[in-house]
C-alpha cells in the first residue's frame, strides 16, 4: 500500500493562520504547485504557553487547541481552494512556534510560502516576525506574499 503522505514532484510548504495575508499566501502557493506539478503542504501551528511556573496545560486542553486549529486550517483550505483542489494538498497541524515549525518543514521542500504578516502583527507592518524568521533561516527559497487591502 502506498503512503498517502508520500509526495511526487516539488513540495511547497505554506504557513496558514487564518489571516487574510496567509490566505493570499495559500492561494499563491496553490497556483505555484499547480504550475510545477507539486504538492502543497499547508501547515498551521499552535502553542499553549507554560503556566503554573512550568506546569504544562492538561492534555485535554492541548487536544482541544489542536482540534480547533485543524478545523480552522480545513476551513481556510476550503474557502481558498474550494471543495476539489486542483493540486495534491497535505494539511498538517503542528505544535510549536510558527517560524521554527515552518523552517523545519522547509527542510523537505523546494519552496516555502508565507504571508507578509499574520495574526498579531502591527497593522501596516510590511514583514511580520514569522515571515522575517523564515526568510532568515529557511534552507530553501522563501516567497513572502504581501496582502493587498484597501487600507494598506
Amino acid at each position: 500500500m502506498s503512503d498517502p503522505n508520500k509526495t511526487s514532484g516539488p513540495v511547497i510548504v505554506v504557513g496558514v493562520d487564518g489571516s487574510d495575508p496567509s490566505r493570499d499566501a495559500l492561494r499563491w502557493a496553490a497556483g505555484q504547485a499547480e504550475v510545477t506539478g507539486g504538492t502543497l503542504r499547508a501547515i498551521m501551528t499552535w502553542h499553549v504557553p507554560m503556566i503554573n511556573y512550568g506546569a504544562a496545560m492538561p492534555g485535554s486542553i492541548e487536544a482541544d487547541v489542536s482540534q480547533d486549529c485543524k478545523e480552522a486550517l480545513d476551513q481556510s483550505l476550503a474557502e481558498v481552494l474550494g471543495p476539489s483542489p486542483s493540486v495534491k494538498v497535505v494539511a498538517d497541524v503542528v505544535e510549536g512556534h510558527p517560524g521554527d515549525v515552518l523552517v523545519r518543514a522547509a527542510e523537505e521542500a523546494e519552496l516555502l510560502v508565507v504571508g507578509s504578516r499574520g495574526h498579531g502583527a502591527f497593522k501596516g507592518m510590511f514583514l511580520g516576525s514569522v515571515s522575517s524568521h523564515c526568510v532568515s533561516h529557511a534552507p530553501c527559497p522563501v516567497v513572502v506574499v504581501r496582502h493587498q487591502s484597501s487600507d494598506s
